[in-house]
């Protein structure tokens, strides 16, 4: 960490800006490398407002969409005096967005006199976990065990508090899915997460919740689970970290919602099909993997988005990820 001291006076420590314009999943696997940064300095970072509810405190979040981003994407800006006073305070700059574009690239390098660092948002190498990439961005070492860690904020807490009060949750097995993506070439069938939800309430006299987002919503996506779910509908981040914090465990597809439930700690089980896990699984001492190693699988999201037949995901059967929750239950 770099600290400038005059006599007498407190240490200063450096201030940075980060840029990142990653999908909730992309942000939780940026964690550890925020993390990095925090302990280097004071950090200013530009993101996705509803990410908020996820930053530890130390962190202060701006919106991307704001006035200072746009202008970077214009040619000649680098003189207009409110960019110039608002970059001149950071002593380093780092993005994760724009690096294939010029004018982003040149007016972000003269507006941070040369303190800026841009990476390309993907990595070049296949197969690197993209926690390990993005920390690799900062010369930083990997390891499986460099795990994302959200903590609860406890107004979100109480909130899920009085939830499991007013649905009688809080004497029973609770089991939570979400049965959505960011694409829907990864999900999971529907009706497989009510044979599932059939299942544990048999088995334990247990109760499902299902987190769907606003995809999920429009699409019905909770099949024919009927009364035997309690849907949950948009909530905000902080509150659906809450809820899935108290339940027993987590079920879910490659996606955002599955990395948060590994970040906050609760035991999951991430289902792959067409993606690949050793790049994008969920990092933690509680998350399970389910996949079925089918010739076609991992395949590209070209080939994905064009797939007839899904067998990476059909090939995952009910009965089959049944029988993986009951060894990794006891």
């Amino acid at each position: 960490m770099k600290l400038a001291r005059l006599a007498g006076s407190t240490p200063v420590r450096d201030k940075i800006l980060a840029i990142f314009p990653g999908a909730l999943g992309d942000f939780i696997c940026f964690l550890p490398t925020l993390d990095k940064l925090t302990r280097d300095g004071e950090i200013d970072l530009f993101t996705r407002t509803e990410y908020g509810d996820l930053l530890p405190a130390s962190v202060r979040m701006r919106s991307l969409e704001c006035y200072e981003i746009s202008r970077l994407f214009v040619s000649g800006v680098e003189e207009e005096e409110k960019l110039k006073r608002f970059f001149a305070p950071y002593s380093r700059v780092y993005s994760w967005m724009g690096s294939g574009q010029p004018d982003f690239v040149r007016n972000l390098t003269l507006l941070s006199n040369g303190k800026l660092k841009v990476f390309p948002f993907r990595p070049s190498v296949s197969r690197i976990h993209i926690t390990d990439y993005f920390l690799s961005c900062l010369g930083a070492g990997s390891s499986d065990e460099i795990t994302p860690h959200i903590p609860i904020r406890a107004d979100a807490l109480a909130w899920s508090g009085r939830l499991w009060q007013q649905s009688d949750l809080e004497r029973k097995s609770v089991l939570v899915f979400s049965p959505g993506s960011g694409a829907r070439e990864k999900n999971w069938p529907p009706d497989f997460y009510a044979t599932v939800a059939e299942w544990w309430e048999k088995k334990s006299a247990g109760k499902s919740l299902a987190v769907l987002g606003p995809v999920e919503e429009e699409r019905d996506k909770i099949g024919g689970c009927g009364d035997r779910v309690l849907a949950l509908r948009g909530l905000e981040l902080g509150r659906v970290a809450a809820v899935i914090s108290r339940c027993d465990l987590y079920l879910g597809n490659d996606s955002g919602v599955t990395h948060l439930a590994a970040a906050v700690g609760v035991k999951t089980v991430a289902l792959f099909g067409p993606t690949d896990p050793v790049q994008w699984a969920p990092r933690g001492k509680r998350v399970t993997v389910i996949t079925r190693n089918v010739e076609c699988s991992p395949c590209l999201s070209s080939v994905m988005k064009s797939c007839l037949h899904h067998k990476c995901l059909t090939a995952l059967s009910p009965d089959y990820v049944i029988g993986r929750l009951k060894e990794l239950l006891g």
